[in-house]
């Protein structure tokens, strides 16, 4: 036999083979086996419960208050705040001091001095000047002159955040020269 002969035998025994491999020998009984485990399987699904019975509600807004009203949460917020011990919360029924009435960006320090062994700032609000020392109430956010210097006063405010607890800032007022004034 020729090389080539050899080799189409070759190749048709291969190609015999492969369609051999394609019959359909194992699959009709894999069918029926799984025809039979079909057959015999039964779902065992646990019924759903009934329903509950639903009972409508009838809202009467009337005069109570909107259930998702800004405000409700607002008023709620202000109770508890109230009812908390806060250590920043200012007295608010004292009677006010003279400089409590204006706010902090209408005064200029202008100078300072000493008396009586203290030192003294001189803040000027409108044509008027006020002596200022330390310990005393300035300003619209219940501010309290923590100390005086040459140069600036520095100040601690108490003022109420957006959630209405009560937070300290510092704030400061530097002596104004001729040349800020400008």
């Amino acid at each position: 036999m020729s090389r080539q002969a050899i080799k189409n035998a070759g190749a048709f025994v291969a190609a015999a083979l492969l369609l051999a491999g394609c019959g359909d020998s194992d699959v009709k009984e894999v069918r029926d086996w799984m025809e039979q485990v079909r057959q015999q399987t039964k779902p065992a699904v646990k019924p759903l419960s009934e329903p509950k019975d639903f009972i409508p509600y009838a809202y009467n807004a009337g005069q109570a208050v909107e259930p998702f009203s800004q405000d409700k949460l607002l008023n709620q917020l202000a109770k508890a705040a109230e009812a908390a011990p806060d250590p920043n919360k200012p007295d608010l029924q004292r009677p006010r001091e003279v400089l409590e009435g204006f706010p902090l960006d209408t005064m200029q320090m202008v100078g300072t001095m000493q008396k009586g062994g203290a030192n003294y700032a001189l803040l000027q609000i409108d044509r008027a000047v006020y002596q200022v020392r330390a310990g005393q109430r300035i300003g619209q956010n219940f501010g309290i002159v923590t100390r005086v210097g040459d140069d600036a006063i520095n100040i601690r405010e108490v003022v109420q955040d957006a959630a209405g607890e009560w937070v300290e800032r510092m704030a400061k007022l530097e002596l104004q020269s001729k040349e800020n004034k400008k």
